[in-house]
């Protein structure tokens, strides 16, 4: 059996740092010198990420060929107006409203592997292959792999540690929005051997299963630029850099040469015949000052806070976000950092508090107009620099859960969601940020060699990955197979068919499966800890 299909997820890498890191000219000397070979005799592209870029929406859009008005999932948590205040449930993988390309790939006999994916677990019924989820604490890792055996399978890997190998909560408590030195040099060494978890397990089952499609992500690269964008990005690595930014700079650099020597051993341990695929959820850039978005709401009126009192049961109150919220007189605010949306509240039922259905359109209207006005007071530049409708970039059966409004910054930062001034204020340091520009590469037979073509969507993935296994793209895929990609030889072997449409409900979870409350609460902090929540 050989490997027909590989492909390595990188969460957050960007052009901008991999450019950086690998050479033309002389290969063996850069930071990343097989990505530097990939780059020079495969196929690169941009990738478009989903319309707020964001891991939840994107790895899904990924995985679906669809974008999140039809897959459903939008944010790392669903929000839901109940009795005067705001309940967040975590999504997960019975939230995905279409089919996987794990079921399709399985229900058309093709072995599959899918390791640290997000919004995998519960993992599908009818897998055919092997799955390791992401985003689950390590105590659920076991329950939620497939088959039951392979968790007993993996102990037996020289090293294998489940506590390393997923979320560690209590060492990703170091991520806070702000971090001391010595808290952040922890948070890049963490990943290290975090990494390499991931990689002993894909390395395992490719050489012991030698899967139709193997895939595996890394998601160190997102979490490392965010806490040290300072650190990696060529931009800012220019004057006199103190002892500690070049201690840091070095030990980032060690990550993404590891990134770089796991790549290579995974496309060798595959095989010369094998097709390898490499792409990004969404990028990555700087951001540089904060927008309070509640707060100006509040200014403008849309959103009324009630007093806090000053008691420390109060206090405690407050840290909710929206229990002093007034619900009579609050017609819309955010509910998540990462969602950088905005709700409006309409009321639907009797007795339920908002604006009357009919009013919606002018209300909306009102309401970006206010979103446009908020200006730099120095250079009279927009501060939100795009307001989208929900209809415009979340059609499809899903889109009542989206949010009304998607806001993006000028910076491409997430918002804050704190009654606290001023409204918009510089950060004290230059963090990371998402940017929607991601990375796509193609690397092998059939692959076009040292090719740049346009821009793709994030879709586009799921469908490229079903060619290269030798199955026709669903009908009802957004995605479409990059023909740019292939050589010529290979498309006339192989055209592009376009099939059936997917199966509803195919591949969904048990419902009964689930995670305890209190490994939810856990990764509710984490979430916080990374900036999406506050």
């Amino acid at each position: 059996m050989t490997v027909r299909t590989l492909f390595i997820g990188m969460d957050g890498a960007t052009f901008t740092v991999l450019d950086d890191l690998t050479s033309k000219t002389d290969p063996a000397s850069s930071v990343m010198p097989f990505l530097s070979k990939i780059f020079a005799e495969g196929t690169r592209a941009k990738l478009r990420s989903t319309p707020n870029p964001l891991t939840p929406p994107a790895w899904v859009s990924l995985m679906t060929g669809r974008s999140p008005g039809n897959h459903g999932v939008y944010d790392f948590i669903r929000a839901e107006e109940r009795n005067n205040d705001v309940f967040f449930t975590l999504y997960d993988s019975r939230d995905c409203r279409v089919e996987t390309i794990w079921s399709i790939a399985s229900r058309q006999g093709k072995k599959v592997a899918a390791l640290n994916f997000p919004f995998t677990a519960p993992p599908p019924k009818d897998l055919n292959g092997f799955m390791v989820p992401g985003f689950v604490p390590w105590r659920h890792l076991r329950r939620n792999s497939t088959p039951s055996d392979l968790y007993d399978r993996l102990k037996q890997i020289p090293d294998f540690n489940p506590q390393e190998l997923a979320w560690d909560f209590e060492q990703e408590k170091q991520a806070m929005n702000e971090l001391t030195d010595n808290d952040r040099e922890n948070w890049v060494r963490y990943h290290l051997p975090r990494e390499k978890q991931w990689f002993r397990i894909a390395d395992y089952l490719l050489r012991e299963e030698a899967p139709d499609l193997m895939a595996v992500m890394f998601d160190g690269v997102d979490k490392l630029q965010h806490q040290a964008w300072a650190y990696v990005d060529p931009a800012l690595q220019k004057g006199e850099l103190s002892e500690y930014h070049q201690r840091m700079r070095v030990l980032c650099m060690d990550y993404f040469r590891q990134l770089d020597s796991f790549i290579e051993k995974l496309v060798t341990a595959a095989g010369p015949e094998v097709q390898v695929f490499m792409a990004s959820d969404h990028g990555f850039t700087a951001s540089t000052e904060v927008l309070r978005i509640n707060a100006y709401l509040h200014e403008k009126g849309w959103l009324k806070w009630r007093e806090v009192p000053d008691t420390e049961a109060g206090k405690r109150r407050e840290d909710s976000m929206f229990a002093f919220l007034d619900w009579q007189e609050t017609i819309a605010y955010c509910r998540t950092p990462s969602s950088n949306g905005i709700n409006i509240r309409v009321a639907r039922n009797p007795g339920d508090t908002g604006i009357k259905p009919e009013d919606y359109d002018s209300v909306r209207t009102r309401l970006i107009r206010d979103l446009e006005d908020l200006k730099d007071p120095v250079t009279g530049d927009r501060i939100i620099t795009e307001i989208h409708t929900r209809d415009k970039v979340f059609p499809g059966e899903a889109m009542a859960d989206a949010p009304d409004l998607l806001l993006t910054l000028r910076d491409h930062g997430f918002v804050s969601i704190k009654n606290k001034l001023p409204i918009v204020e510089p950060r004290p340091e230059v963090v990371g940020t998402h940017h929607p520009d991601g990375v796509f590469l193609a690397y092998g037979p059939g692959i076009n060699a040292g090719a740049q073509i346009a821009r793709r969507n994030i879709t586009d993935v799921g469908a490229t990955l079903l060619y290269s296994l030798g199955l026709q793209v669903p009908s009802d895929f957004e995605g479409k197979v990059p023909a740019s990609m292939f050589t010529q030889p290979q498309l006339d072997a192989h055209p592009i068919v376009i099939g059936a449409a997917t199966t509803a409900g195919a591949g969904k979870a048990d419902p009964s499966d689930g995670m305890a409350d209190d490994e939810k609460e856990k990764i509710l902090a984490q979430l916080q800890m990374l900036g999406y929540m506050e």
